[in-house]
Parts: structure tokens; C-alpha cells; sequence
């Protein structure tokens, strides 16, 4: 299992079209194969920040979902063309 929370920072008056992004990144995500777990969230105080976390079933399907097409139009040309900051951390599950 791979698992990685991505969290990055925007503009706030870029908010309503990073929405728009994520969803779309989100509902094309989730249909990936071997992808077990995709949730974007808003962080609720300070700065306009979002919080993705990620799981894969393995290296080869985080590949997949980076390669993708909606990866390419929705991340990479769309929501990292707003952000101001990017912070990835991979995770180690302990249960």
C-alpha cells in the first residue's frame, strides 16, 4: 500500500476554481484502478490551504493515476498552475 497526504497552499481568490479542479480530479481519481482512497479536503482555519490524502494499492497504480490524462489536465495544467505552495508526505501505516 502506498499512502501520502499532498498539501498546498493558493490564492484565496483562486478558491472557487481550485474547487472546481479537485473535483474533477477527484471523480476521475476514484475510478483508477488500484486507487483505494482519494479524499481533497479544505483545511478549515488559516490560510487557503488543501489537504489531499492518497492511497494506492501499489507504486504501480500511484504511476498509473500520474500518468493519467485527468492527472495531466486537472493537476499538473490546472490546480499546481494556482498553487503557491506544495508539501508531499508519504505515509507509513502502523495498524
Amino acid at each position: 500500500m502506498v499512502s501520502f497526504t499532498v498539501r498546498m497552499g493558493f490564492r484565496d481568490e483562486d478558491r472557487e476554481r481550485v474547487k472546481e479542479y479537485l473535483h474533477k480530479l477527484t471523480e476521475a481519481s476514484r475510478k483508477e484502478p488500484g486507487c483505494v482512497t482519494y479524499v481533497p479536503h479544505l483545511v478549515a482555519e488559516g490560510p487557503a490551504t488543501i489537504l489531499i490524502y492518497e492511497q494506492y494499492a501499489d507504486e504501480a497504480a500511484l504511476d498509473f493515476h500520474r500518468n493519467s490524462a485527468h492527472f495531466r489536465d486537472y493537476a499538473a495544467n490546472g490546480l499546481y498552475q494556482l498553487i503557491t505552495s506544495r508539501q508531499l508526505e508519504r505515509l507509513e501505516a502502523v495498524a
